[in-house]
C-alpha cells in the first residue's frame, strides 16, 4: 500500500503521547481547512483519511464543487508541493510522466536529458481523469501503485509522500473513459462530492465574491505528515474491529453466503478494501480525536472503501439499485 519505513514499534506510552501530538495537529488542519472550504465536511474527512493513511482518493461529482480547490488547500495545510495535471483525451503519457530530450554541448557532443513532467509532486491533482485514453490513465496508475516510473529503462523515483487526488465527472457526462476495475481498485477511498447545504452555498456566495479572500496557512510539512502516517500504523486495532472489518468485506462478496449480496452483487472487494479499512478506520480515530479505532470507524467508512471496489448485477441495475444501497443494507445488517 504505502512506502512507509519499518521501525521498531514505540513502547505503549509513547505511542499515546504521539497520537496526542498527532490528535492537536490533525484538529489543526481541520480548523485551517474549513476557513477556506465551506461545508462538505464528510468530503474533507475521508479526503483527509485517505491522505493520513498514505493513500489516494478519487473524489466524484459534478464540475464546480470545489474539488480542485479542495486539493489546492490540502497541499497548502499540509505542507507539500503540489501539481495539477488536467486531463484532455489528448494527453499522452509523456506530458504527465516527463520526457527525454536532446542536449548539445560546446564540442556538439549530443546527450538525452530527462526533463521530469508534473508526476514530480507530493500531491498530484489530476483533474477530471476520466477524461483521458486508457494508456494515459495507465501511466499515472503505474505511478500510483509502485511510486516510481520509468522512461527510456531508467527508473526515476517519485518523492515522498506522494498522493495522488484525482477527480472524475460521474460518467452520464460525454466524452469519457471509465477507469477499469483493477486501477480503481488503486484508490484507497472513493469520496462523492454533493452540492453544499443552504447554510455553506451562502457561506461561499458572500465570502468568495469579494475584494479579500482567505489563505490557508501550512500546519504541517511533508517530514511530520510521514510521521502521522507511520504512527497510524502503529496504531494498536482490537480483535473485535478487525473481525467486523472481515465480516464486513467478506459480506460484499458473491457466494459467502449472504443473500441480499448473491442476489445483488456480480463481483466484490478483493483484500485491499481490508487493508485501506485498516488503515483508515485507524486515521479516522485520530481525527474524530481518539485513540483506537472502533466499528463505528468502520461502518462509517464501508461506502467510500467498499463502493469503487464492487459492481452490481444487470437485475439489480434494472431494478434502480445503486452500490450504495446494497453497502447500507450489509452496514445495517452488521450493526445487527
Amino acid at each position: 500500500m504505502g512506502m512507509m519505513k519499518t521501525e521498531a514499534p514505540l513502547d505503549e506510552k509513547a505511542i499515546v503521547a504521539a497520537a496526542e501530538k498527532a490528535l492537536a495537529d490533525i484538529a489543526t488542519v481541520r480548523s485551517e481547512v474549513s476557513k477556506v472550504i465551506f461545508g462538505q465536511e464528510s468530503v474533507v474527512e475521508n479526503t483527509l483519511l485517505a491522505v493520513l493513511s498514505g493513500g489516494h482518493a478519487l473524489l466524484v461529482g459534478v464540475p464546480g464543487l470545489a474539488k480542485t480547490k479542495l486539493v489546492t488547500t490540502l497541499g497548502e495545510v499540509l505542507g507539500l508541493g503540489a501539481n495539477r495535471i488536467q486531463f484532455t483525451p489528448d494527453l499522452m503519457p509523456s506530458d504527465i510522466l516527463g520526457s527525454e530530450v536532446m542536449d548539445q554541448d560546446e564540442t556538439g557532443r549530443r546527450s538525452f536529458r530527462f526533463v521530469k513532467g508534473p508526476v514530480f509532486a507530493q500531491l498530484l491533482m489530476a483533474d477530471e481523469i476520466n477524461r483521458a485514453s486508457p494508456r494515459t490513465q495507465s501511466a499515472l496508475l503505474q505511478a500510483m501503485q509502485e511510486y516510481h516510473i520509468t522512461v527510456a529503462g531508467q527508473r526515476y523515483d517519485l518523492p515522498t509522500p506522494f498522493h495522488v487526488l484525482a477527480t472524475q465527472n460521474p460518467l452520464e457526462q460525454e466524452g469519457t473513459y471509465p477507469l477499469p476495475e483493477a486501477q480503481l481498485d488503486r484508490f484507497l477511498m472513493q469520496v462523492d462530492v454533493n452540492y453544499p447545504e443552504l447554510a455553506a452555498e451562502r457561506q461561499i456566495l458572500l465570502d468568495t465574491t469579494g475584494l479579500a479572500e482567505t489563505k490557508p496557512q501550512a500546519v504541517l510539512s511533508a517530514e511530520r505528515l510521514i510521521e502521522i502516517q507511520t504512527l497510524i500504523r502503529q496504531m494498536p486495532v482490537s480483535d473485535k474491529v478487525v473481525d467486523g472489518i472481515l465480516a464486513l468485506v467478506r459480506s460484499a462478496r458473491p457466494g459467502q453466503g449472504n443473500a441480499a449480496t448473491d442476489k445483488n452483487v456480480a463481483w466484490g472487494p478483493g483484500p485491499r478494501a481490508g487493508q485501506a479499512m485498516m488503515l483508515c478506520a485507524r486515521a479516522r480515530a485520530l481525527y474524530e480525536g481518539r485513540l483506537a479505532p472502533s466499528l463505528d470507524d468502520v461502518h462509517a467508512l464501508a461506502e467510500p472503501v467498499l463502493q469503487h471496489r464492487m459492481a452490481l448485477t444487470f437485475a439489480a441495475r434494472a431494478e434502480g439499485m445503486s452500490v450504495r444501497d446494497v453497502i447500507a443494507g450489509l452496514v445495517k445488517q452488521a450493526k445487527g
